[in-house]
């Protein structure tokens, strides 16, 4: 099933989605919020995927689905976790520095816990302070899970993830590296994220769920040109199960917990760090990574991050070419007091 916030309060008010994304209907008689929903889910999910499978009959009192008036699934959430399950992204990091990959990047999972009390909507403005603290996108795939038992196994865990999403991490780039010299982890450096207008359970993926991998192209368009293309399933070092498991080691996680993938990074087909779409290759999901490449075969980047007025767009579609979680839309907005 596919489940919405609409706008309201604080934490948004629950709607479930058609599978075509056109028409929606209240699930307040069901629960209030996604919050109330992921809390009491095994009592709640069946009685929200009836009233689904109506929705989708063209049954019931729906209406119009306008993903303008959403919040983001979850508006603000008890934690959000991301990932960097993408070895090929942080390889690419540690090559710009000239610098090498620690061995254990390979088998254990890197993970910060990011800020989730103000999450924006999919068509939300990225508010920014000033351009030079390096805005950039970040798309990725994100789950949610109920509540999961600490030192839970990666086996166990993917029964856990009950819904997933797309998400625009937005990174302040030059504000990022003083924060890591202090050794300490991100505060300033990320701003607030935004998610998918929809979340979906698992099921709706089909065979593009496998091995709590999401194995479809993530497509990132940047002031309306393709960006990237990279196939989020391809080049996943730990997938989510691990994620999961990894998160949970040593406390248990809350019903609501956000679990990122990390930037969706593809290698090249021949092994090589990745092309530009315009060149033929899959593209990038974020522009750090473009610059990375630059940094590597000329010395420096050339590519600028974002300023204010520019748009991106991030989206999945399934094999027919239908969206499945709706689009994240927005444009880099100047902050003003």
């Amino acid at each position: 099933m596919k489940l919405a916030s609409l706008k309201h309060g604080r934490d948004g008010h629950l709607v479930i989605v058609s599978r075509d994304l056109k028409t929606a209907v209240d699930a307040g008689k069901i629960a209030e919020t996604m919050q109330e929903a992921l809390d009491n889910w095994e009592t709640v999910a069946p009685l929200l995927q009836a009233q689904y499978d109506r929705l989708n009959d063209g049954k019931g009192d729906f209406f119009t689905f306008v993903p303008e008036v959403c919040a983001a699934p979850l508006p603000r959430a008890y934690q959000w976790l991301d990932g960097s399950a993408y070895i090929n992204h942080v390889e690419l990091v540690r090559k710009a520095r000239n610098a090498e990959v620690p061995e254990s990047f390979y088998s254990d999972p890197l993970m910060y816990q990011g800020a989730s009390d103000t999450f924006i909507g999919p068509m939300d403005p990225i508010v920014a302070i000033s351009e030079d603290h390096g805005i950039d996108f970040e798309a990725e795939v994100v789950v949610i899970t109920d509540d999961v038992p600490m030192a839970v196994s990666p086996a166990k865990a993917k029964d856990h993830i009950k819904l997933i999403m797309l998400v625009d991490d937005v990174s302040l780039r030059g504000l990022i590296p003083n924060e890591l010299r202090k050794g300490f982890g991100f505060v300033h450096g990320k701003a607030s994220s935004a998610f998918s207008p929809v979340a979906v359970t698992p099921d709706e993926l089909g065979k593009a769920w496998r091995g709590t991998k999401v194995h479809l192209p993530l497509l990132v368009e940047y002031n309306e040109k393709p960006f990237g293309k990279t196939n989020a399933g391809k080049d996943m070092t730990f997938n989510f199960a691990k994620l999961v498991a990894h998160a949970a080691a040593t406390r248990k996680l809350c019903a609501g917990t956000i679990i990122g993938s990390g930037t969706v990074s593809n290698q090249d087909k021949d092994g090589g760090p990745g092309r530009t779409v315009e060149e033929g290759g899959l593209g990038y999901s974020c522009i750090a990574e473009i610059r990375m490449i630059e940094t590597i075969k000329d010395g420096k980047p050339s590519t600028s991050f974002m300023k204010f007025g520019d748009r991106v767009s991030v989206e999945m579609n399934d094999k027919a070419g239908n969206s499945i979680f709706g689009k994240i839309d927005h444009f880099v907005e100047k902050y003003k007091k």
